[in-house]
């Protein structure tokens, strides 16, 4: 199993996205059909699982675990997949098992890594290149939705955002591609969580996102639980890796799921593993 962490941001200027978004033409499709599948329940005990499963401890209702997990017997899961972005380079599901043509790639014609986790970044710039993507991530939600997992959380989002993509991927883009993959998601049963990417937020019912995951929301540098809340309601779940971040993240502790892990997302009993829930 590939271990997924916690994402560093850097981010584009709006006006280069933008241009981009203008001079790609893309057209979003209709809103992604609404799920019936159930909610995460509001304000639960919550732990984050995607870098190892363990026994959730004592007051968790709600776990999110890595698609090739299974899900944790007798509570909420939630089923993590790298939906925007390859596995880590040399690990199963990264660059070399994907086609060329599906990757991004600068004008020198390489495949464009995110440096931050030796990933390559997938080219949804095209609806024929979003569809093979699209083929390859469904399978990946398929074992979410036979395995028994209740919710998706799709990964990296906000790929666009980030310097290394240089514009080349925009938010009608995300937009557009994540629209196939939610109401892929919904017809298996399943519903979909908007990861990060707050953006964006307000357009998560076009997009056929019902709840938020939201990472470092409380980080002094950003500032945003309060714009999760008011597009989300308690519809959301804040995870946070450091003190200060899960200070602010617990104002809202009253009203949403809140947890602080450590930056690699390590299972209990490894060194380093950290785990604190709000006061």
């Amino acid at each position: 199993m590939s271990l997924n962490r916690s994402r560093i941001r850097t981010t584009v200027g709006a006006a280069v996205a933008c241009a981009a978004a203008a001079a790609a033409g893309v057209l979003a499709p209709a809103p992604a059909s609404a799920t019936s599948a159930a909610l995460p329940p509001v304000h639960a005990g919550f732990d984050y699982q995607i870098g190892g499963a363990y026994t959730p401890p004592s007051g968790v209702q709600v776990v999110s675990r890595d698609h090739s997990a299974s899900p944790a017997p007798g509570l909420y899961n939630i089923c993590y997949v790298n939906a925007f972005q390859t596995q880590k380079i040399g690990q199963p599901g990264g660059p070399a098992d994907w086609p060329s043509d599906l990757l991004l790639k600068n004008d020198d014609g390489d495949v464009i890594i995110d440096t931050d986790w030796d990933e390559a970044i997938l080219d949804i710039t095209t609806q024929k290149k979003r569809e093979g993507i699209a083929e390859k991530i469904d399978a990946q939600i398929d074992e979410c939705a036979a395995k028994g997992f209740n919710a998706l959380e799709l990964d990296n989002f906000d790929t666009f955002t980030r310097d290394v993509v240089e514009g080349r991927i925009t938010e009608e883009h995300a937009q557009t591609y994540i629209r196939m993959l939610s109401a892929y998601g919904h017809g298996k049963g399943l519903a979909v969580g908007q990861k990060n990417t707050v953006e964006l937020a307000k357009n998560h019912a076009a997009n056929g996102l019902d709840f938020a995951i939201a990472e470092e929301c409380g980080n002094p540098e950003y500032h945003e639980c309060a714009d999760y809340v008011a597009e989300f309601g308690d519809n959301a779940i804040f995870i946070e890796y450091t003190n200060a971040g899960m200070k602010n993240a617990c104002e809202y502790g009253d009203r949403v799921s809140v947890v602080q892990r450590d930056h690699d997302v390590l299972p209990e009993g490894e060194d380093g593993y950290v785990r604190k829930t709000c006061p």
